[in-house]
This record gives C-alpha cells, sequence and structure tokens, in this order.
C-alpha cells in the first residue's frame, strides 16, 4: 500500500481506509490519522486512551464538585463534536482541564454550581472565538502575545494557587488534613508506581494511587457510608445528572483567564502530534480552538468541567504508533455510555478526602512543575530582567492568591497574576523598544 506523504493532510472530513493488512504496524510506519487497522484492534487501542484520560478526567470533578457521571458524559461528547470540527485529522481527546479548578471553586463559593458553570460557557465562547480569528488571520499572533515566559507564568501560578486546596480542599475538609494517613498512603503509591512500572502502567500511576488509597482507606474504616449507600442504591443505566449555568460577570471574570491556558494546551498538542507523525498541521490550529472551545461550551451548558487536549492520551499514541482518529471514536463513544451508568458516578464519590489529597499534591504540585517545564524547553532566558520580572510577580500573585474586590466583581489569583504577566512583559519590552538608541 501507498503511504501518504508526510504533508498529505485531506481537508475535508471523510471515513478511515486500512492500514497495510490491518493488523500489524511494520518497523519506521505509524497509522495516520485517515488510517485504521482492524476494527477489533482499533476498539483496543481506544480502550487504552479511555484509562489513560480517566486518572486526570474523574479526578476534576471529584474537587470542584461536580457530578462525575456528568463531567465524563460531556467529556466523550466534546471528543466526538472534536472529530467532527477538526475534519476527523487531528487525534485528540478532550478531558476536564485542570485549569478550571481554582477558578471554579471560587465561581461557586456559596456552593451553586450555576455560576460556575455560566463561567465555563464563556471562556468556551471565548476560545472558539480564537479559534475563527486563527482560522482567518493565522496563528503567529498568538506566539507574539503570549511567548513562552508569560505562559510558563501562568500554567506555574495556577499549580501554586491550587496547592492550598490539596491540603484544605479549599477549606471544605476534603484535602490532606482531613485523612492524612490515607493521604501519605496515596501519595506514596503514586509515587512508586511512576518509578516501578514501565511503559502504560507507569502512565497510569495517578489511577494506581487513587485505588490503592481507596482500599486503604476501606480497610481503615475511611469510607463515608453515605456514599457506599449511594453506590448501592444507584441505578446501573440511567441519565448522567444535568445542571443549566446561570450568568454574572463576577463569574466570568474569574473563569475567562483559563482561555490563554487552553491556547496554550491545544498548540502544545497539535504540535506534538505534528512532530510525531511528521505532517506540518498548522493549518488545523483554529480548528482545534474551535472544536475545545464548542466542546466547553456544551460541557458547561449541561453541568461537565471545561475540556482542553490530553496530553496523557499523546503518551499512547507514542507507544503505539497508531494516530487514526478512529481509536479516539471510540474513546470517546465509551466515555459517554460511562457517563449513562448512575452507579459508575456513585463509585467515582466514594473515593474519600484523604484520597484525593494525596492524588491532588501530586497533580497540583506537576502543573506548576509543568510551567518550568516550558521555560526551560523553550530556553527563556532569565538574565533578561523582563522575563525575570514577568516570571516572579506573576507567581507570587497567583501563589499568594491576591484579591481585588470592586463593586459585585472579584479578582482572584489567577486572573490577576495572568494580567500582570501580560501587562508587565509587553509594558517593559515596550519601554525598552522606547529608550532604545
Amino acid at each position: 500500500m501507498t503511504q501518504p506523504s508526510p504533508t498529505e493532510t485531506p481537508s475535508r472530513w471523510s471515513p478511515w481506509r486500512l492500514h497495510g493488512d490491518g493488523r500489524t504496524v511494520r518497523p519506521g510506519d505509524v497509522v495516520a490519522p485517515e488510517e485504521r487497522l482492524s476494527w477489533s484492534r482499533t476498539v483496543g487501542i481506544g480502550a487504552q486512551h479511555v484509562v489513560a484520560m480517566f486518572g486526570a478526567t474523574f479526578t476534576v470533578p471529584l474537587i470542584t464538585g461536580f457530578p462525575p457521571a456528568t463531567t465524563l458524559f460531556f467529556s466523550g461528547l466534546g471528543t466526538l463534536l472534536f472529530l467532527v470540527i477538526t475534519g476527523n485529522r487531528l487525534p485528540s481527546y478532550l478531558g476536564s482541564s485542570f485549569a478550571f479548578i481554582a477558578p471554579v471553586l471560587a465561581a461557586k463559593a456559596g456552593g451553586d454550581l450555576g455560576p460556575a458553570l455560566g463561567g465555563i460557557v464563556v471562556a468556551g465562547v471565548a476560545l472558539a472565538l480564537v479559534g475563527l480569528v486563527v482560522q482567518v488571520a493565522g496563528s503567529r499572533w498568538i506566539d507574539a502575545l503570549m511567548p513562552p515566559v508569560v505562559t510558563g507564568a501562568i500554567v506555574a501560578l495556577i499549580g501554586l494557587n491550587l496547592a492550598p486546596v490539596a491540603w484544605d480542599g479549599n477549606g471544605s475538609g476534603t484535602g490532606v488534613k482531613a485523612q492524612p494517613l490515607v493521604a501519605v498512603v496515596t501519595l506514596v503509591a503514586i509515587l512508586l508506581a511512576t518509578v516501578a512500572f514501565r511503559g502504560f502502567l507507569g502512565r497510569l500511576s495517578i489511577l494506581l494511587g487513587v485505588v490503592v488509597g481507596w482500599l486503604f482507606a476501606a480497610a481503615t474504616g475511611g469510607l463515608d457510608p453515605a456514599t457506599l449507600t449511594s453506590l448501592r442504591e444507584a441505578a446501573w443505566v440511567g441519565l448522567p445528572e444535568f445542571h443549566a449555568p446561570t450568568f454574572s460577570v463576577r463569574a466570568a471574570v474569574l473563569v475567562i483567564p483559563v482561555i490563554l491556558v487552553l491556547i496554550a494546551e491545544n498548540a502544545g498538542h497539535v504540535k506534538a502530534v505534528a512532530a510525531m507523525t511528521g505532517r506540518n498541521l498548522d493549518r488545523h490550529l483554529g480548528r482545534a480552538f474551535l472544536g475545545d472551545g464548542v466542546a466547553t461550551v456544551l460541557a458547561g451548558a449541561g453541568g461537565g468541567s471545561g475540556t482542553t487536549t490530553y496530553a496523557e492520551n499523546i503518551g499512547v499514541m507514542a507507544a503505539t504508533r497508531v494516530y487514526s482518529t478512529a481509536a479516539y471514536w471510540v474513546a470517546g463513544l465509551v466515555a459517554v455510555l460511562l457517563g449513562l451508568s448512575p452507579k459508575f458516578g456513585a463509585l467515582i464519590l466514594t473515593v474519600p478526602a484523604g484520597v484525593l489529597g494525596g492524588a491532588t499534591t501530586a497533580l497540583y504540585g506537576l502543573i506548576a512543575i509543568l510551567g518550568a517545564r516550558i521555560w526551560i524547553e523553550s530556553r527563556v532566558d532569565f538574565h533578561d530582567p523582563v522575563n525575570l520580572f514577568t516570571a516572579a510577580v506573576a507567581v507570587i500573585i497567583g501563589a499568594a492568591d491576591y484579591t481585588l474586590v470592586t463593586g459585585d466583581l472579584s479578582f482572584n489569583g489567577i486572573a490577576l497574576g495572568t494580567a500582570a504577566a501580560l501587562l508587565i512583559y509587553h509594558g517593559m519590552r515596550a519601554v525598552n523598544r522606547l529608550r532604545a538608541p
């Protein structure tokens, strides 16, 4: 069979053609997005994608108080929608974005999901509009607006802003503080799984750690009897728990800065897939923003968490060398079906506070370090005082959760830190240009 050239990227949606004999991938070959293996193998790879995204996707609703089954349902539905919008040529799973956690917790401080969901919808609309602009005008302006020093600072400050949530669940007693021994067991299990297992199992360290923590809590009487009762009474099949959004300027202001992280994550995903497949996918970047934006709007409109393209699934593609979007259709459909099982959602809700605290200690730290990784990989020059002050001020504002209240509006550390990173970088650069001879 003649393989497509590295730059061959069909512009219209079309079904998949069989790769070779459908059973094997020859050394040096990859299964392209528009190809597939036999359906039995495609279903198997799709199942791996479900496992890869599962740990992170269900952790977000547990932390934010969103219905887990609903979030899973909309992540699967959003993935299918993303594939359609990107012309079935950009392999990706859309899972729950950790960037939404802090602003969502702030937006639902009164316990009402409505304002937080409204903020998610607004952020999704904004991201979709960015996608339309990029599709028409190109993506160079994004690189100019958000150079690596700014992107890294925003990602790092989000992780540091979440640190108190790992300890005390944002004051709700659902972190390490509630069950310190369970949290330590969970965290140790995550660390050991990361180094003890190779390949695919190693990438499931968070999920494996949560399972070990849950079993330890069950053995020591650390599970909430009420959640176990709900698990026994939950139906095996049924619609997820839907919630309608409500809209407020305050919630929108809290959540809207998240789109800068989503832009960086989506752009990074597209570039990573391009590097692995040897293709130039820049012309799909606008569609990626649009697809994630529309999926986020859909999730927020029904009670799910905002979405983003998942790096976890890039690992599965790298390991299998199968970039077929058919596998992602399988993963999306499986997620939708799991979301239609109240029993499954009730099982997730039995995860105790200490397990969440242990897992989020690792996860939030990873988010913060990911910001530093962006700086390192992009070789940001911190001898340059502009870069140095951009990162320094933004990170402290986010970590300390500076808050500005004006009238009915409230700006938290993520919003203020994001604004500081953009204003300091571009403001100091402008002054430098003015004083240059």
